[in-house]
Formats: C-alpha cells, structure tokens, sequence
C-alpha cells in the first residue's frame, strides 16, 4: 500500500541519487537501506519506497514515520484490493480487463487501486441494492450468448476447472463458494458455463 499522497520512488532512482550503478548500489548499499526504510509493497517484484523516507536515510537524518491507519486515497497493489473484494487478485484483474473496476494506476511498473474506489466496488456492486439492474424503459441491448457471457467470475471457474484434477463439480463449487461469496448452486452454473463456452 502507498499510504494517501506521498510520493514514492525506486531502487534505480534510489542508486542515481547515490551516485552509483543500480547493480553496485543492490550489492553494497541496498541490505542496510531495507533494513530502515521498508518497501511499501512487500512481495512485490516491484519495489517502491517513500520518498520522505529514502531522502532522509540518504541524509543520515532519522526516518520519519509513515502515516498511521487507512485513508481513501490510499493506493492498493492486487492483492490488497483483492481481500478488501474477497475475490483473487486474477479475478480483480480480470475484473480491471472487462470495466468492472478502473484499469489502475501504473506507479513505477506497479498496479494499484485507489481504496475509495475499492470500498465503492464492494459496497455498491453492480445490480445489487439501490440502482442495480436495468432501468423502466431502458434498452435491453444485445443478447448474450449464456447467462455468465461477460462475468469475471468465469476466470476463476475456469481456472478451478483446470487444476480440479477431476474433482467433482459439487466439491469445486462449494471450494469456489466458500474462497470468493455466493452461493454453491450459482458457482455450479459459473462451472458449466466456463467448461460449455471456453472462448467467452
């Protein structure tokens, strides 16, 4: 997470400002640069630091705190956002792919959602509550090919179906159910649809 506002930057801008090569920077400097000053997306390939922090190591001045707690504006990688949904970080992607939630913004070669738009996702989804579905009046528009045609859950059908090694459809269903919300009986119909119509 990228706490609200705060600037970040990377390990080769980090050895730039250093004054040496980024290869040289990782082998002698790096240790003891993490060990003050944490990446804010840890297990991330890409790792991104908080600017204040990073000047004021490079400064040799005492680190300053990040801020506590969660604010909106704060920025989640995949798998951040993707607990707040109960859903897989494949399955935010995929929602991210199809306009279910915003493509993201790309920081340094890493994905990240804004919280208020994560929260918004879960507490408003489409075609619950108030506003869901289709209006009095509105046009149908074109007719889907199978009820799921469009839903992102059918990646994640999909891919139980592939690592199932023969399980039966009931014991994914219930697996699926119990790992992302809803019910066994839909996930059952998500599993026929994704094993019936592979291109959709």
């Amino acid at each position: 997470m990228i706490p609200r506002g705060r600037p970040v930057t990377n390990e080769a801008d980090i050895a730039r400002r250093a004054g040496v090569p980024l290869p040289t920077w990782r082998r002698r400097d790096a240790p003891a640069f993490r060990e003050r000053v944490p990446s804010l997306l840890p297990g991330s390939r890409h790792l991104l630091y908080d600017l204040a922090q990073t000047e004021a190591y490079l400064a040799g001045k005492p680190v300053p705190a990040l801020p506590a707690g969660e604010h909106p504006d704060d920025l989640l990688t995949a798998e951040e956002a993707a607990a707040i949904l109960g859903i897989t970080p494949t399955t935010l992607r995929a929602y991210a792919a199809q306009g279910y939630l915003s493509p993201g913004i790309t920081i340094h070669g890493s994905r990240l959602w804004p919280r208020r738009e994560v929260l918004d996702r879960r507490d408003n989804a489409p075609g619950q509550g108030k506003g869901g579905g289709r209006r009095a009046g509105e046009p149908q528009g074109p007719r889907k090919q199978h009820a799921y045609e469009g839903d992102p859950r059918l990646i994640t059908a999909r891919e139980a179906l592939t690592t199932a090694d023969g399980a039966p459809k009931g014991r994914i269903a219930a697996t699926l159910a119990e790992q992302h919300g809803g019910t066994p009986r839909t996930w059952e119909r998500l599993l026929t649809a994704a094993a019936a119509h592979t291109d959709t």
